[in-house]
């Protein structure tokens, strides 16, 4: 009887968590497609695209928690970032953001209502766009996908565009327990965890990361402020190299982008 009761309560519960995942499949469609219309609207002169920018992130932030919420994982990252592509969006936006736009908002939606193939999260985020916020110039954009896992402010800001000078696609994830699933899914080239980070350590993730079978590969770099013979340092492991913030830094950073072959 107890056994045929929580059946009954268990499958109950699936399906009122499958009506609220098909609820927010509906809402997030809907919106795309709100947005889109904006889009072509701004295009044109009729809608104001700083609006439009700032309505998109705040929804790309609320996609990517209900995604993850229902084991959306990809869509969460897509989410996620055409947060980060829309964060510093330059007061002359160049022409590339309307097809860029229009392209994660059809992806999203393909994604959300299950019409794109299992495609490796890895290849997904590098098939992205750019984000914007960053003259260019005469950069080459390179294939490389470098994670920061830092909290945000100037030093993060700093070193996010020394890695962008260099043509390195630069995500940011300030939540390192968020980040340690990234790194599993989307496998970056690159991983810079700052020592000291909120709930999980950085120096514990960089541990768990060099340890794994799946993450054990991934070049990591560690960004402190601590002396160098502090004795938390000692326990990561050789081949982690650690970035120390102050004058040295680029040089740091630089020698540690060429013995890890990114230059």
């Amino acid at each position: 009887m107890t056994e045929t009761a929580n059946g009954h309560h268990a499958k109950g519960a699936q399906e009122v968590v499958e009506q609220l995942r098909c609820e927010f499949v509906e809402e997030l469609t809907e919106t795309l497609q709100t947005f889109d219309v904006q889009l072509d609207a701004a295009r044109n002169g009729r809608h104001d695209l700083p609006t439009l920018i700032n309505d998109c992130r705040r929804a790309a932030v609320l996609f990517r928690g209900q995604a993850a919420n229902y084991g959306m994982h990809r869509l969460a990252t897509v989410a996620h970032r055409l947060e980060e592509y829309l964060a510093n969006t330059p007061a002359v936006v160049p022409p590339r953001i309307w097809d860029d736009l229009t392209g994660y908002f059809e992806l999203m939606s393909r994604m959300a209502q299950g019409k794109v193939g299992d495609t490796d999260p890895a290849t997904l985020v590098r098939s992205l766009p750019a984000k914007l916020g960053f003259d260019l110039g005469d950069i080459e954009i390179r294939n490389v996908e470098v994670l920061l896992v830092m909290p945000h402010g100037a030093q993060t800001r700093f070193v996010e565009r020394e890695l962008q000078q260099c043509g390195y696609r630069v995500s940011l994830m300030s939540d390192s327990l968020r980040a340690f699933a990234m790194v599993v899914e989307t496998k970056p080239d690159l991983v810079i965890i700052s020592a000291m980070m909120p709930d999980l350590e950085g120096i514990d993730l960089s541990m768990a990361l060099s340890a794994m079978p799946s993450t054990r590969n991934i070049p990591l770099a560690v960004i402190t402020s601590l002396d160098k013979d502090d004795e938390i340092l000692k326990l990561l492991p050789k081949r982690v190299p650690v970035l120390f913030k102050g004058a040295s830094f680029a040089d740091d950073l630089f020698k540690a982008l060429d013995n890890l072959f990114l230059i």
